[in-house]
């Protein structure tokens, strides 16, 4: 895994070990932030289940202001900080190991945020409890998108019930990227 554009670019990046994260492959990155490229320079960027930081990570490559990057994970905050270091990012990024939703309230003076990325285990399945503390802490811009990353075959009903609405599908083999805006 690397970054794929910008000032890090072809900087290799440390992955947590197991199969609890399952990065992003470059591939569906690089489709992800072709997508969003117009969005990315100046953003303040949130990174959910951050993971490796990889996310966060390649938006701060890209140009974007700040980033917020989240996990609890004692592991992938070793590697979230390692590769921080490794990109020169740390003045630009601000880590925070906390369990998510509640460490959304921490987040609040560093948003809005233009780009909120959110890559939960497939298996917890709280991205309605997630979406409904972004909204209650008032985490997202306006104008601004969330972007989910999640199985295929996902039920995505409990989109719904939140104050956000689906504006993009992009499918992959085995999983897909669900773009939403505020309602």
């Amino acid at each position: 895994m690397r970054v794929i554009a910008g000032t890090a670019r072809s900087v290799p990046l440390m992955t947590p070990e197991g199969w609890d994260t399952r990065p992003t492959q470059d591939r569906i990155k690089e489709t992800l932030f072709n997508i969003i490229q117009m969005r990315v320079p100046g953003c303040r960027f949130l990174d959910l289940f951050a993971g490796s930081g990889q996310m966060g990570i390649e938006a701060l490559s890209r140009g974007a202001r700040h980033a917020v990057l989240i996990d609890n994970d004692k592991q992938c905050a070793g590697c979230i900080r390692a590769n921080l270091t490794k990109t020169k990012f740390t003045d630009k990024a601000t880590f925070i190991q906390r369990q998510i939703p509640s460490a959304l309230f921490q987040t609040r003076n560093e948003g809005p945020y233009d780009i909120i990325f959110m890559d939960p285990p497939y298996s917890l399945h709280n991205e309605g409890e997630v979406l409904k503390s972004i909204a209650d802490n008032d985490l997202l811009a306006d104008g601004g998108i969330i972007i989910m990353e999640m199985s295929k075959d996902r039920d995505l009903s409990f989109v719904e019930d939140t104050q956000f609405a689906i504006s993009r599908v992009k499918q992959y083999k085995t999983n897909e990227h669900v773009f939403l805006e505020k309602k």
